[in-house]
């Protein structure tokens, strides 16, 4: 767990006042909740304006009923600054400079092929032929990756991260449309979660949340949608090496004598094998290298296309310009029709790449990845495709390998190098945006759990995931091995682009409906403009199925079941604890021992309950001889944002009575957050909370005895008019807190807080209760802790359809069985974890 936060101050209250029909109050904490009760419950808007004068308010009034959870959440008031890559200008520069080694290469290297397969469709006969495709590439380069991604989509990031899984994160925070049932409201206090919920004004977006969130449906239809995406994602991320480095290798066939024939076909491949495996084994030194290490080749790359485009533009014909009329391309399609059309799936693999601009955004900068395509990538692309056209316009046979014969005499073999290296390197952008998208599929509970390596101490998002490189690698050499050919890659290629591409637009849509809030004209010309092109493009690679293009869909349809599975099984075990939870009633009739006998040392249970008993704890009240003196129920849960400071982490809540020593901890996570594997560190920072809690719930307890005995009419408060006034009482939590700051600064609360309350009402330190339960969890923590963990077999019901039981009992089972176990991800010595078998019956 990392410090990712600053000060501040969320004024929230941990506990609340519950008004008797008599007008007395009491306190009412954890003791009296029971299991069933509702999670954090907040202030109403108009309490939470009240100032002193609202006392006898909170005490009389009906209030809602809450939990006692709180404490380092609810200290924190105002936003943070967790946006790390608001960067000045020379670091932006640098981001950007490494974006053309990370992000760009796909894109950059699409020279190489686009011409090649667009020819091989349609023959040269004419000037139209020429300039219609060229004018098809240009418009096609900018309308989709420059206007659609720099402009818009970069826009729609989740507080720096991108991909179709930041979309869903940001579309589940301001509608409750996660199928895991685990969010609270407390969750939305998350200084980084800026929840602004839809105005009344703004009815369509009130109507689109509320549909989202009330049919189940729609639900499922929008995670099918962004698991479809993602696992293109992952496909395009198998596809894309094998295609740019055989398209890279490829180039000697023409230039050395004999290396095409069929005695030398081999060659291609295996020296392609070998680069891809040389590409994969410096996976694991992280982003930031391999951007710096790849960056100056790339860039020496876009300049020699920018310069051979020139070249040949200088050379053979300028009038190629025309190009950028468009009516050119309805020429091409009025003179090719069917032809035409088909040409556009090989057109299409000029924007391949595009989505590695939204996807690996966690690993730079909307700025920076906004700079290098609009002065780097953007024109020195549209210099090579303008050269090309400019030397076929006089070499029309020469499609074939247009690239490498538009070359000036003498250069073949530096551009080659350069290329080769640049191949590789474009294999670099959907590798990282794999890693990204797998990372934050594990996060919302869409993917087993592997491990995950940061290789950057500054940027969250530069991650390493060992089984993924690997298995991208097999898949990768497979490819190249089974088809042998360019060709037919490219016929598979353009379906998983185009597929992200659709994905994407439909989110983003949603994101302009339902948070943007923007005219409605403008929220559907988007998909309007952009999903038609994109339909279009789509409709053109279906047709290419039965070429290769079933490859992608294999693909995709394979990691589609993985991940939905998972989640299916991952909802229905959750479903399973809460309705098995043990009743509040039965923990008290166990009474403080709980039954068994309480020994020193602090007993952590780890579960996915954020509120209730889980079950798991009855096994190990039957199985274990005795029960450690302080349990603490800990929840590890991901919220749907990227960051959660570390001071907002726990959540406490006391689960029995004070003589119980039970409670309950909610550490909770966003989606790139880093989990630091020191147990040591973790439990350290657990206590400290724990003991800030017990302290804040003494003060709260004491301070509110002393107002029960006051006669509240004779205390001068100052009206809910007051500015200065108006917070300070607010939450009894924060009460200490200001004594503090006011200590450090060397002032009194006069004026401002004492003639607010009488000195009698302030809380006393001398609390004996307070004493015994500090000292008790000392003890405790000197006697060690002990990790209670529960080994969970999901069985589907004997009534279940087939294919629940199918999906649970083999599926799922085999998922969990190989995932990375909870004691892996722990790294605690194996002496210090107790486990005990229970089996869900979903």
């Amino acid at each position: 767990m990392e410090d990712e936060g600053g000060g501040g101050g969320i004024e929230e209250t941990s506990s609340r006042l519950m008004g008797s029909s008599g007008g007395e109050s009491r306190w009412v904490d954890g003791s009296e909740m029971d299991s069933d009760s509702p999670p954090w419950s907040l202030f109403g808007d108009d309490e939470g304006r009240e100032g002193y004068g609202s006392i006898r308010r909170r005490l009389v009034k009906k209030p809602k009923r809450a939990d006692s959870f709180d404490v380092e959440a609810m200290e924190i008031a105002g936003s943070h600054a967790h946006d790390s890559k608001d960067l000045s200008v020379w670091p932006t520069l640098a981001l950007a400079f490494q974006t053309l080694g990370v992000v760009y290469g796909d894109m950059g290297t699409s020279p190489l092929y686009v011409f090649s397969d667009v020819f091989s469709k349609v023959p040269i006969e004419s000037d139209v032929d020429v300039l219609g495709a060229l004018s098809l590439v240009m418009y096609t380069i900018a309308l989709l990756p420059f206007a659609k991604y720099v402009f818009i989509v970069l826009k729609a990031n989740d507080n720096g991260e991108g991909g179709t899984f930041a979309l869903y994160s940001l579309i589940c925070r301001y509608a409750k449309v996660n199928l895991l049932p685990n969010r609270q409201v407390a969750d939305e206090q998350i200084s980084s979660f800026r929840l602004k919920l839809p105005t009344p004004e703004l009815e369509r977006a009130l109507n689109i949340k509320d549909s989202l969130e009330r049919r189940s449906s729609l639900k499922t239809l929008l995670l099918l949608l962004v698991l479809m995406g993602t696992s293109m994602i992952i496909g395009d991320g198998i596809l894309t090496p094998a295609m740019s480095v055989m398209s890279a290798v490829s180039g000697l066939q023409g230039e050395i004598r004999g290396f095409g024939t069929i005695l030398f076909a081999d060659a291609v491949v295996l020296v392609s094998v070998i680069i891809l495996v040389g590409l994969f084994s410096i996976q694991q030194f992280g982003t930031s290298k391999v951007g710096f290490t790849f960056a100056p080749a790339l860039a020496l790359w876009f300049f020699c296309l920018g310069s051979i485009g020139i070249y040949n533009l200088v050379k053979y014909d300028i009038t190629v310009l025309r190009a950028f009329n468009p009516a050119y391309v309805y020429l091409f399609f009025k003179k090719n029709s069917t032809q035409a059309w088909s040409a556009l799936g090989g057109c299409v693999l000029c924007i391949t790449g595009a989505e590695a601009m939204f996807a690996d955004l966690g690993h730079f900068s909307v700025r920076a990845i906004q700079i290098a395509f609009t002065c780097v990538v953007f024109p020195c692309l549209l210099l090579a495709y303008m050269g090309q056209a400019a030397y076929l316009m006089k070499h029309p046979h020469s499609t074939g390998r247009i690239f490498y014969d538009c070359v000036p005499d003498g250069l073949f073999w530096p551009v080659f190098v350069i290329a080769t290296l640049a191949a590789m390197i474009a294999s670099q952008a959907m590798i990282s945006a794999t890693f990204s998208c797998i990372k934050q599929s594990m996060a919302l509970g869409c993917f087993p759990r592997l491990k995950i390596i940061h290789t950057s101490r500054k940027l969250m998002g530069q991650i390493y995931i060992p089984v993924i490189n690997w298995f991208l690698m097999i898949m990768c050499v497979v490819v190249v091995a089974s088809f042998r050919s360019t060709t037919d890659i490219a016929n598979a290629y353009g379906i998983a682009e185009v597929g992200v591409m659709i994905v994407s637009t439909t989110l983003v849509t949603l994101v302009m409906l339902l948070i943007w809030q923007i005219n409605l004209f403008l929220a559907l010309c988007f998909p309007l403009v952009f999903g038609t092109v994109e339909l279009i493009y789509l409709s053109a690679v279906l047709t290419k199925i039965k070429d290769g293009g079933w490859l992608p869909l294999v693909f995709a349809s394979c990691f589609l079941c993985v991940m939905y599975v998972w989640n299916y099984g991952s909802v229905l075990k959750y479903q399973s604890e809460v309705r098995e939870k043990i009743s509040m009633d039965l923990m008290l009739d166990l009474g403080s021992s709980l039954g068994t006998v309480r020994v020193p040392g602090i007993g952590l249970l780890y579960n996915e309950l954020v509120q209730g008993v889980p079950s798991i704890f009855g096994q190990f009240l039957l199985s274990l001889p005795a029960i450690h003196s302080t349990v603490v129920f800990v929840c590890i849960k991901y919220v749907p944002i990227p960051v959660v400071p570390q001071e907002e982490r726990f959540l406490f809540r006391r689960v029995c009575p004070r003589d119980y020593h039970m409670f309950r901890c909610v550490a909770r996570y966003g989606y790139t957050d880093v989990r630091k594997e020191d147990h040591h560190s973790f439990e350290q920072l657990l206590v400290e909370s724990l003991e800030k809690f017990l302290r804040r719930e003494s003060q709260d307890l004491a301070l509110e005895s002393n107002l029960n005995d006051l006669d509240l009419d004779s205390v001068s408060v100052r009206s809910r008019d007051s500015d200065t006034a108006g917070d300070d009482l607010r939450i009894p939590l924060m009460w200490d807190q200001r004594l503090e700051e006011a200590g450090e600064a060397g002032t009194s609360l006069s004026g401002e807080t004492t003639s607010g309350l009488p000195s009698s009402v302030m809380p006393s330190d001398d609390d004996p209760s307070l004493e015994y339960e500090l000292s008790a969890l000392k003890e405790a923590m000197n006697s060690g802790f002990t990790y209670l963990l529960g080994h969970g077999d999901v069985r589907a019901k004997k009534n279940s359809w087939f294919i629940k039981k199918l999906a649970i009992n083999y599926f799922y089972a085999f998922l969990r069985r190989n995932c990375r176990a909870g004691t892996a991800n722990l790294r605690v010595p194996h002496m210090n974890i107790m486990q005990v078998g229970m089996t869900y019956m979903v």
